[in-house]
Formats: C-alpha cells, structure tokens, sequence
C-alpha cells in the first residue's frame, strides 16, 4: 500500500506542474501568478513570451521526471531516489525562478521529497 501512495503521489505532484503553469487566464479575473514575469529574467531583461516558454518547459521537465520515479517506485526499481531528487530539484529551481507566495506549498512538497529520499522514508520502499 505505501508503494501505491508515494508513487501516486510522486506521479500526481509531478503532473501538477504543467497543469498550474498553463492554466489559462480569465480576462475578468486576476491570475494567481503570471508564468510570464520571472524575477530573474526580467532583471536579465528576457522577454515575457521566452520567460514563459522557459517556465513550461522547466514545468513539462520536471512533470516527467517525477512521473519517471513514480514509475520506479511502482515498479520496485532502486534507481527512484534518484529521479525523485531531479524532479524535486527542478521544480524548486522552477517556483524559485518564477516566485509567487500562490506557490508555496508546491515549494513545501518539493522540499518534502527532498527530506524523504534524504532519509530514506518510507523505510520499506528502500
């Protein structure tokens, strides 16, 4: 059953980060966040369509490798740590690039897994 949940959640997670960063905006309404405006790359005078097309790609990256240790995890592989630490490294470099408080708790969880594979929790997956 835990081999279930955290590869699951590892797939899910993942699967979120595309969803939140090409999630369209209401014209009536304010967005949460604009995938388009990056503190960093607008101090380096980037564009706001290349800083979006930036934000899926690192969003699209970081969906499929969490989906790959998701996959690990469900298959038994012992090389899903691995994957999992990419993933979660990369979508923190992602919400750290494109900051928004909107996206804290995907910060939170990335720093989770991080801690996770750190200490080799669930012990059983190990």
């Amino acid at each position: 059953m835990t081999t279930f949940v955290v590869g699951a959640f590892l797939i899910v997670h993942g699967l979120l980060h595309p969803g939140v960063w090409t999630a369209p905006q209401q014209p009536d309404q304010p967005s949460p966040f604009d995938p388009g405006h990056s503190w960093a790359l607008t101090a380096a005078h980037v564009s706001a369509a290349l800083a979006r097309a930036t934000a899926l790609a690192i969003a699209w990256y970081t969906a499929l490798v969490y989906a790959i240790a998701g996959a690990g995890v469900l298959a038994g592989s012992d090389w899903w740590p691995t994957a999992a630490l990419v993933a979660a490294a990369s979508g923190l470099v992602l919400k750290a690039l494109w900051f928004d408080p909107w996206l804290s708790v995907g910060v939170l969880l990335d720093v989770g897994v991080i801690a996770a594979v750190a200490s080799a929790w669930p012990g059983s997956l190990y």
